[in-house]
């Protein structure tokens, strides 16, 4: 028996219905992640004309006795390694702050940690001879915490991931809406123009004007 060939009308609809459920399912996925980008990609554009006065918060105070001998390092110690469990406790609760557990510069004279973040900046010096700490914490404001967001800078392995998900669901979206787009054509005639337009002036851009 003959198997009955399936209907070209039918198989377009099919495939433009299953388009269409991949472009909106993107579309949700990524449209918060989408408004974010484009509004920091402004933001990061004209950086040097937003006003921005950095906060700066420093703070000293001396560490108590019972954590100073953790200041000591073996001498087969790396130079490089996280702050002692009592040290960082305590100066996480001293400064309101949860200390990463990452690795610190130890010299013969202080121990030196950097606490980069987004937005802002910081860092912690410890005097290893009589447990003094230096504490210096630097916020830039929301606008450059939400520019780094952007860039990824200083986020963490959570971020990173949420980007690699969000910057899938922007693929399938723009994917899924040029083929949208090719099924209509036919009807469109504006509709390749309108992408030849959308790919032709940048490049027109990066030709003239980049440099």
């Amino acid at each position: 028996m003959k198997s009955v060939a399936e209907n070209p009308v039918s198989s377009r609809a099919r495939w433009l219905k299953q388009l269409h459920q991949w472009h909106w399912v993107s579309s949700a996925i990524s449209l918060i992640g989408m408004v974010m980008f484009a509004f920091t990609g402004i933001t990061l554009n004209h950086a040097a004309d937003i006003p921005s006065t950095p906060a700066v918060v420093q703070l000293e105070f001396k560490l108590p006795v019972e954590v100073m001998p953790e200041l000591v390092l073996d001498k087969s110690e790396p130079a490089h390694a996280p702050l002692p469990g009592g040290v960082r406790n305590w100066l996480g609760n001293q400064l309101n702050v949860t200390l990463p557990n990452q690795p610190a510069e130890w010299s013969a004279e202080e121990i030196y940690l950097s606490l980069p973040r987004p937005g802002g900046d910081g860092w912690l010096r410890i005097d290893r001879s009589n447990g003094v700490v230096e504490y210096e914490s630097t916020d830039r404001g929301w606008i450059s915490y939400l520019n780094d967001l952007h860039k990824g800078r200083h986020t963490g392995m959570a971020w990173t991931v949420f980007l690699d998900v969000f910057s899938l669901g922007c693929l399938i979206f723009s994917i899924t809406g040029l083929l949208i787009l090719k099924f209509h054509a036919n009807v469109r005639a504006s509709t390749w123009p309108m992408v030849g337009l959308g790919f032709v002036v940048p490049v027109l851009l990066l030709i003239l004007f980049v440099h």
